[in-house]
């Protein structure tokens, strides 16, 4: 029960102050810093094998580091407050759902107003294709993607990861995730090098995706707009996106909203054919805030049923 209790602080510091970039201890800071010097250490003419010691120096650095500290602060929580309300803190820089809806809702808001220029800007935050020249259409679905994408990445997958193994294994898990988004291409630079870092992380990805779908499937039947018609779609079309698991939050949102998602993108100038997810008219403005909202109830419902899931199991260990 006290790791729910944290995990309910950690959700709660999220949902009030959104993400803590005012904190210059932030941990994802930390391991970005971290990866950038080891690559530079690393990277040699066998590249592949130098991104494979990366991958080993980030996660069991991370584990390592962050079991250390949550073991002295699990002591101290026991005679105080202050150290559960540490721990609370420390897992709340994993998570990013406040951060998630609030740019969302940011940039469906500048193209409303007509800001196209800015709305493009915004959506660099999210995405990692190319943004100049999206119209409006192109920005709305852009949005809708990366809400359901992000809220595996951003939300429940460290939510899973800390139910299942507490702190420790929830940063470890960021730790690889930020490893991905920094080394994880498929450019010359990163072919090789970075080759370890993406396929682990969609191995760590892969059971978070498939929960978010699902929980994107039972938020959109609880708001009256049927089970079915997202689960049928996520498993249809899930496995179509080049990614083994973004495509699957993506279809469950595009059969929730009742859009097409996907198609070609543009990243670095380079136009990357991706398949359609869905079937209907692409999103506009009414299906964005829509999204939002069914990224704020999916990501609460799955937090919500995973800790009891996790109470469960604990006290039928017992």
């Amino acid at each position: 029960m006290h790791r729910i209790a944290i995990l309910g602080l950690a959700l709660a510091m999220d949902l009030a102050m959104g993400e803590p970039r005012w904190f210059f201890l932030h941990p994802v800071r930390i391991i970005g810093r971290a990866v950038e010097a080891l690559e530079r250490f690393l990277r040699g003419p066998w590249p592949r094998m130098g991104g494979i010691l990366l991958c080993v120096a980030i996660v069991f650095g991370t584990y390592a580091a962050t079991a250390y500290l949550a073991n002295a602060l699990d002591a101290f929580s026991r005679r105080s407050y202050l150290g559960t309300l540490v721990l609370a803190f420390l897992l709340y820089t994993t998570i990013a759902l406040r951060g998630l809806t609030s740019e969302g809702t940011k940039i469906i808001s500048l193209v409303a107003s007509g800001d196209i220029e800015t709305a493009r800007r915004q959506l660099k935050s999210l995405v990692g294709r190319d943004t100049e020249n999206l119209d409006e259409g192109a920005i709305m679905k852009a949005t809708v993607e990366s809400l359901a994408e992000n809220a595996s990445d951003g939300v429940l997958a460290p939510v899973f990861y800390y139910l299942l193994g507490g702190l420790p294994l929830a940063m470890t898990y960021k730790a690889i995730n930020t490893m991905d988004s920094m080394v994880g291409y498929r450019n010359e630079r990163y072919r090789l090098f970075g080759w370890a870092a993406a396929r682990l992380d969609d191995l760590a990805n892969f059971i978070p995706a498939r929960l978010t779908g699902f929980f994107i499937c039972l938020t959109s039947a609880a708001g009256g707009n049927g089970f079915l018609q997202p689960l049928m779609t996520m498993l249809r079309d899930g496995r179509k996106h080049p990614s083994p698991n973004s495509g699957v939050p993506m279809a469950a949102m595009a059969g929730a909203l009742g859009v097409t998602l996907g198609g070609p993108a543009s990243y670095g100038g380079v136009l990357v054919e991706k398949p359609f997810m869905g079937a209907g008219p692409p999103p506009l403005a009414d299906e964005a805030k829509r999204a939002v909202k069914l990224t704020l109830r999916a990501c609460l419902l799955g937090a919500l049923a995973m800790a009891l899931a996790s109470a469960a199991l604990f006290h039928w260990l017992l």
